[in-house]
């Protein structure tokens, strides 16, 4: 096991790769253009959300990779990086190809495996399972923004 804060380190850099997605595929003309609805989130609400929910999810990870070996340990580190994947995936999806669909269903997967995430890490750390949930809840804020998108589109 790696010491505990290169361990830690090694989390920050794992959703600073997920970030480098949604910094790389954002926002543009065609997303300005778009019928969306008006609870819509103003654009500068989604970099800081994501910044803290991203700290938030480096410091859960680290917390489960932290624990004692155990299956638990390894089932959540595994959901953990399935999500990440899915997560990353969102971005290229719903900016770069402008595939609203498709992007609804890797949000959609992107949250079972959030709310799968939550329920493993919790058999390893409370904390961990808990600092996860403002990320599950501003996804499926996200999920119905991209279905109301998709829909009006």
């Amino acid at each position: 096991m790696l010491p505990s804060l290169f361990a830690l380190l090694i989390s920050l850099a794992l959703v600073g790769i997920t970030a480098s997605t949604g910094a790389r595929f954002r926002p543009d003309s065609w997303y300005r253009e778009l019928n969306k609805p008006a609870w819509t989130p103003p654009d500068i609400a989604f970099p800081i959300a994501w910044g803290i929910l991203y700290l938030l999810m480096a410091i859960a990870a680290w917390r489960i990779y932290m624990a004692d070996d155990s299956a638990w340990r390894t089932a959540g580190l595994t959901v953990y990086a399935l999500q990440l994947m899915a997560n990353a995936a969102w971005s290229w999806l719903f900016f770069g190809r402008k595939q609203i669909a498709a992007a609804l269903g890797d949000i959609a997967l992107l949250l079972m495996l959030i709310m799968l995430a939550i329920i493993v890490f919790a058999k390893v750390s409370a904390l961990a399972a808990w600092l996860m949930v403002p990320y599950a809840l501003w996804v499926a804020l996200a999920l119905c923004l991209n279905a109301t998108i998709w829909r009006r589109n």
